[in-house]
């Protein structure tokens, strides 16, 4: 007994019982055979439905009955597989020729189940006899099935090259196949030149196949794509739907797609383009019908009187299955083993065994002529001698002495002895031998057919080029999918995914965003939802086709398209950035909003550091990245971890621009826009201003008028306004100009400032404790710019002034 106690690692037991079953599955499952295009299951399916006579030309039989045959006799498995495998094979959206008849339920392109096997129908369709002739004629070899009591075909001798007709899809252990379906025409065509040809090249075989040809029909896009996959087996094409676009009534227009990319399930995407339409991804989509009946597949997408339609159209190719990538894995067994394949290595493949089946046919019928051939010609020398051969066997015992007296008597070989004895007595008197003559020549020209197929491959080859022929006329259809040579490029036209329309934006400094619309907007009051401590940055009534840069004081910027902002009630807070931005500071804050109207526009933002850089940074270098919904672009590269941003501008020309620099210390410097470089968005600029000790500049104003004036406060409370032509131009990196006069007792610092027009009559003052007052300028004089002004603000009371703005009738930005 020890000595059949083996002991072994679980390592080598795993991976030895392992490698069994994954050559099992790889071989017996999930690919097909190079030779005739089948899994095992298919083509155990084809074998014992033909046994059974269940073929084209007879009624159909219950599928119940043929599932149960293939698994008593051949296929060991689950019936549910077996049937689907059946059913399958039937379906004409999912194969180029189905090679199944099935009346009933099996399914449909919108994925619904078939019926129960016990409720459809089947037999064979009549392709499938062109799969399975000459199985009779010992073209291929068969084998014993699973339990040993009949024997069943290792491929079958298919007349067509099913492989690429059909195609297949399959995984196995470490192997997965994904070929697509061809037209049997192009096929066919490609296999007789090749057949004439053994040296094409795969560019004289595409002549022929133009690429796939899905039962589903369909645009294929890609020529590079297919040309690749007939090279090496791997490649990639793009399929999408056939759409056509139409007019309606009272100038509406409506999209219809009469076909879609392969193995696409329709009423996914019906579901998916109005979930589309439902969240209003598109604007202009009305409704969406899928009106599909017995003519043919209609789903109609119904659009509003001004959508474009085209742009809608690009949308939905780009963000449903109406377009698809299809990846080629051409892999099939060959020589069992599994190969990825070429075209020319399909075609190849196919035709090797056709000349294989040919032969064994040819031979097999050669042996049956022949022998046939022996016995007419023992029947004629019988017809001379037909009464001694008579008489010799009425006077023999049995039948068996009858054949050995015909031997003896008159040389007559077994054969033709056995067949003379076993004639009926009225045949031999209704014989004649013109007729035997003539079967005899019959058979000698069918015998030398035969031997010169057998040795004359120019033969062979012809008659196997006369039976590809014969199927194209018999089967032969019209190409479904049409081929473009190149991948259209989808942009997406912004303006189909929003509906245009006005809405309420608010955007605070602690950073809350929202939009609403108007109507919410106003019905709200002054209530805007924000907390005390909060501060309106951007309020305004904007379009959805607008957009919005969000600069924060540690030189990020947040981009947002106007109609991407949340909606919802103005009496709501909003969504706070950190909900949305994976590297949002806690400590970070919005200090400009900036609107956008075009992100192709020629402009440039004007970013200044309390540390004294300054930079100008095209538009074009802050455009949207990728993750820009998920983390703060880099705007401007911060010197040192105390560094942040004072003021941000954009300007569409530096032409006629200045800028105006006051620093804590109480200098202005002010000085041409086109002294500050264009530079990258991660780069820290230039020196913008000459800072001494601990000074630093506060703000960073842009003179667009000459006329403008600058109003200033400081930091003990005292407030003045003066001409902007008060403070010299110089050039950038000097200190500037004093513009406060410093006294002993009292140190004037600069808190904040801004710049107004003649047409604003009153500033608001904010102050660090959140307390507003607005000041009438009509009550205070000019300055000059040496100038202290007046005390305006109680900043014991109420705190130290920290904004300045001027009071408009619509307030937009801070």
């Amino acid at each position: 007994m020890a000595d059949r106690i083996t002991e072994l690692s679980l390592e080598a037991v795993m991976g030895e019982r392992f490698g069994r079953y994954s050559k099992y599955i790889i071989q017996e499952r999930a690919l097909p055979d190079i030779r005739d295009g089948l899994k095992p299951v298919q083509r155990r399916i084809l074998f014992a439905m033909n046994q059974d006579g269940n073929t084209y030309d007879h009624p159909y039989r219950k599928s119940a009955k043929s599932v149960g045959n293939v698994m008593g006799n051949f296929h060991p498995h689950g019936d549910s597989s077996i049937y689907e495998a059946m059913v399958r094979l039937s379906q004409n959206w999912k194969v180029r020729e189905p090679l199944i008849d099935m009346n009933g339920n099996n399914g449909s392109i919108d994925a619904d189940p078939p019926a129960a096997m016990r409720y459809t129908e089947a037999r064979l369709s009549k392709i499938s006899g062109e799969i399975l002739t000459d199985l009779d004629k010992e073209t291929v070899d068969m084998v014993l099935n699973f339990d040993d009591t009949t024997y069943e075909p290792t491929v079958l001798p298919s007349r067509i090259p099913n492989l690429l007709i059909n195609g297949a899809t399959g995984i196995s252990a470490g192997y997965a196949t994904e070929i697509p379906p061809h037209n049997l025409k192009e096929i066919s065509q490609a296999l007789i030149y090749l057949l004439s040809h053994p040296n094409a090249t795969i560019k004289q075989l595409m002549r022929y196949v133009k690429g796939p040809d899905f039962p589903t029909g369909g645009i294929i896009q890609g020529l590079d794509g297919i040309q690749k996959a007939y090279e090496t087996g791997r490649g990639k094409i793009i399929v999408r739907a056939k759409t056509i676009i139409s007019d309606l009534k009272g100038g509406k227009k409506k999209i219809e797609i009469t076909e879609l990319p392969y193995e696409v399930i329709k009423a996914n995407l019906v579901k998916k383009i109005d979930d589309i339409r439902l969240n209003k991804e598109v604007a202009g989509i009305t409704e969406v019908r899928d009106e599909s009946d017995r003519e043919g597949l209609s789903v109609v997408i119904e659009l509003n009187k001004d959508a474009n339609a085209t742009g809608i159209l690009t949308y939905l190719f780009k963000k449903t299955d109406l377009q698809i990538s299809y990846n080629f894995n051409m892999v099939a067994i060959h020589n069992q083993r599994p190969v990825h394949v070429s075209l020319r290595d399909g075609l190849e493949a196919f035709l090797d065994f056709r000349k294989e089946v040919v032969l064994k046919r040819s031979a097999y019928e050669l042996a049956k002529a022949q022998a046939r051939q022996h016995i007419v010609e023992g029947l004629i020398r019988m017809l001379s001698i037909l009464d001694e051969v008579v008489a010799t066997i009425r006077a023999s015992k049995n039948r068996k002495d009858a054949t050995q007296n015909l031997i003896t008597a008159f040389a007559f070989t077994q054969q033709q002895a056995e067949a003379i004895v076993t004639l009926q007595l009225y045949r031999l008197t209704n014989t004649d031998v013109t007729q035997l003559e003539q079967e005899f020549a019959d058979l000698k020209a069918k015998i030398d057919r035969l031997q010169l197929i057998l040795d004359d491959e120019a033969t062979l080859n012809a008659v196997i080029s006369d039976e590809i022929k014969a199927i194209v006329k018999d089967y032969a259809t019209p190409r479904l999918s049409v081929i473009e040579a190149e991948v259209e490029n989808l942009v997406i036209d912004n303006s189909v995914m929003i509906s245009e329309e006005n809405v309420a934006v608010l955007i605070s400094r602690n950073g809350y965003f929202k939009r609403s619309s108007l109507r919410s907007h106003q019905a709200s009051g002054n209530e805007n939802g924000l907390a005390e401590d909060d501060v309106v940055v951007l309020e305004s009534t904007l379009n959805t086709t607008q957009h919005l840069y969000m600069f924060t004081n540690k030189g990020n910027v947040i981009y947002r398209a106007v109609h991407e902002l949340p909606e919802m009630r103005w009496k709501d807070s909003g969504e706070h950035f950190s909900q949305q931005l994976s590297n949002w500071s806690s400590d970070e804050v919005i200090l400009k909003v900036i609107v956008v109207d075009d992100l192709a526009g020629q402009g440039t933002f004007v970013l200044a550091t309390n540390d004294g850089y300054i930079k100008q940074t095209a538009l074009s270098d802050l455009q949207p990245s990728r993750t820009y919904k998920k983390k703060t672009i880099v705007a401007m590269k911060l010197k040192t971890a105390a560094s942040y941003i004072v003021d941000i501008d954009y300007v569409t020309t530096s032409i006629d621009v200045d800028v105006l620099l006051l620093s804590h210390d109480s200098f202005a410097l002010r000085y041409s826009l086109d002294e500050v470089p264009v530079v990258g968005a991660r780069t820290s600029g230039v020196r913008s201003m000459d800072l001494k000790g601990e000074d630093e500049v506060v703000r960073a104003l842009l003179i667009r008028d000459k006329k403008q004036q600058v109003a200033i406060t400081a930091m003990n409370g005292a407030f003045k306004y003066m001409p902007v032509k008060e403070i010299t131009p110089s050039s950038r990196a000097r200190k500037g100009v004093a513009i406060f006069t410093q006294k002993k007792t009292v140190a004037y610092h600069v808190a904040t400032a801004t710049l107004f027009d003649d047409q604003v009559k009153a500033l608001s003052i904010l102050t660090n404790r959140y307390q507003l007052q607005e000041l009438q300028l009509s009550d205070y004089h000019g300055s000059q710019r040496v100038g202290n002004g007046q005390y305006v603000v109680d900043i014991e009371k109420n705190g130290t002034p920290w904004m300045i703005k001027p009071l408009t009738l619509t307030t937009t930005n801070a």
